[in-house]
């Protein structure tokens, strides 16, 4: 039984390889943005790629910004639109824009009596879009923590 459970241990901490055609680990054009902290005030969701896990967003809803590392340079996008229900400061669906950038973020929100000040986001999606390149379409989960 002992043998059982430390393989379990084994297998869940060893690292998901990366397939051709693997959709869940952030695209090498969106790479994490680090650590990042609460904002000042209002709420903030933090999005993980759900592959690899790495914590590639962090959208602030006071602000009304987005924060990516894209081709390896972290940059606040705007929003410019939004719809949908949502919570927390943030709609179902919010569009953000920087230079050539447009990204649109879908995400889920689910309260929970244990989470006293916050959410969770366990389903999203981070849709980049630039004229002359391929979209990209990224699955992200995580939560929201206001202060």
């Amino acid at each position: 039984m002992m043998l059982l459970l430390i393989a379990a241990a084994v297998q869940a901490a060893t690292p998901a390889k990366t397939v051709p055609g693997d959709t869940t680990k952030a695209p090498a054009t969106l790479g994490p943005i680090g650590k990042q902290a609460m904002p000042a005030r209002g709420c903030a969701a933090y999005l993980w790629s759900t592959g690899d896990r790495a914590l590639v967003a962090m959208a602030t809803a006071d602000l009304a910004r987005l924060r990516l590392a894209v081709d390896g340079k972290p940059v606040d996008y705007a929003r410019v639109d939004e719809a949908g229900p949502g919570g927390y400061g943030f709609a179902g669906v919010t569009t953000y824009r920087g230079g050539d950038l447009t990204v649109a973020l879908d995400m889920t929100i689910v309260t929970r009596e244990d989470l006293a000040s916050g959410a969770m986001v366990p389903n999203a999606t981070l849709r980049l879009e630039r004229p002359g390149r391929d979209t990209i379409v990224l699955p992200v989960a995580g939560m929201i923590g206001c202060v």
